[in-house]
């Protein structure tokens, strides 16, 4: 049985992770949250990307002000991202925030952890709290001889500790770490220790090559492990990306059905078309079909119908020849050009077959 099987139930606004709930997907805006109108729109993206839980930086009144005005104008719930100052989280909350990102240790003392967990506790609300392997404490790195997963684990408990004390428990945890191997380590050794929900990502992971490369290997160690019950995609770019890398990323490891899942092959010598270009194109076009299917794009007219065997539907071209293929039989034959075509019409009336 998988340790998210047994983590303890979280509801964030209308969802719910833990406890064998689905894994949900994650992003952050990266507008001015003051910015209401731009941060709006971005969401609405998002949520159509398939976002389910979006984080809003929130450092000023202005900021805390516009949690509310945003919540009233998406459907998915929204985090408050607090970084040193209390009144932020409380403002956050009481403007509408659905669920609040603190670090404990660096809002202040005990006074203003209390005061934040009194809000949090009068309106019900979870507290994530996050702690990052580079801002690790000076006695855990002289500890542990260095920033090491067992010394971020500690941090974080110790963290999660601080809002026990208060007596509140509706908490979700998050240790990340740039570190791929230190960030797989950290989430082995806090599931042994813990029981709330864990939200999984790969900090600072980097543009859209790398960024995706090291979360898709780190992630998806992670949850194949059984662990973790909200993920993220950290990218230097645009968040909807984060989203798309996500979804395949559950998909991979059978953790998410729906959608299309599109497979090509790898160009070679005999590919005489521009393969490339049309398996992109592909994939940006199958975004928007609900359907639970697998779409081949092959680049030999040859082997492509027998490559494309284990998909619903299938594209191959060669000079000046396109097939359109169903489990790897060859239903229809066209000019190369008309295969997007061809293709988006078949998905069109998919549910008609």
């Amino acid at each position: 049985m998988a340790y998210r099987d047994h983590t303890k139930v979280v509801q964030i606004g209308d969802r719910k992770i833990g406890g064998g709930n689905p894994i949900l997907i994650q992003s952050m805006t990266n507008t001015p949250t003051e910015d209401v109108e731009a941060t709006v729109a971005q969401i609405h993206r998002l949520e159509e990307a398939g976002c389910e839980i979006i984080r809003c930086t929130c450092p000023t009144d202005q900021a805390a002000a516009a949690i509310g005005q945003i919540r009233r104008q998406i459907s998915i719930p929204l985090v408050a991202d607090i970084h040193f100052d209390y009144r932020m989280a409380i403002a956050a909350m009481e403007n509408g925030a659905d669920k609040i990102r603190i670090n404990p240790g660096n809002i202040g003392g005990k006074d203003r952890i209390m005061e934040v967990v009194r809000c949090a506790k009068e309106r019900n609300i979870p507290i994530r709290v996050g702690v990052n392997s580079g801002s690790l404490e000076k006695e855990l790195v002289e500890k542990y001889h260095g920033v090491t997963a067992e010394g971020i684990v500690e941090s974080a408990l110790d963290k999660v500790g601080m809002i026990e004390d208060c007596g509140y428990d509706n908490i979700v945890i998050s240790i990340k770490s740039s570190d791929v191997l230190m960030c797989i380590r950290a989430h082995e050794v806090l599931a042994q220790k813990s029981r709330y929900p864990l939200h999984v990502g790969i900090t600072e992971a980097g543009t859209l090559l790398s960024g995706n490369i090291k979360s898709a290997v780190g992630i998806g160690n992670i949850l194949y492990q059984g662990i973790g019950d909200t993920i993220r995609v950290s990218l230097t770019g645009d968040p909807v990306e984060e989203v798309k890398s996500a979804k395949l990323i559950l998909r991979s490891l059978g953790l998410r059905t729906g959608g299309i899942d599109v497979v090509s092959c790898p160009t070679c010598g005999r590919t005489k078309i521009d393969l490339i270009g049309l398996a992109n194109k592909v994939e940006n076009m199958v975004q928007s079909y609900p359907l639970n299917i697998r779409v081949a794009v092959m680049g030999c007219a040859v082997n492509g119908p027998g490559e494309a065997r284990e998909a619903d539907i299938g594209i191959a071209g060669g000079v000046g020849v396109g097939l359109l293929i169903k489990k790897g039989e060859i239903v229809r034959r066209m000019p190369e050009e008309e295969l997007l075509d061809a293709l988006r019409y078949e998905l069109d009336h998919w549910n008609e077959n």
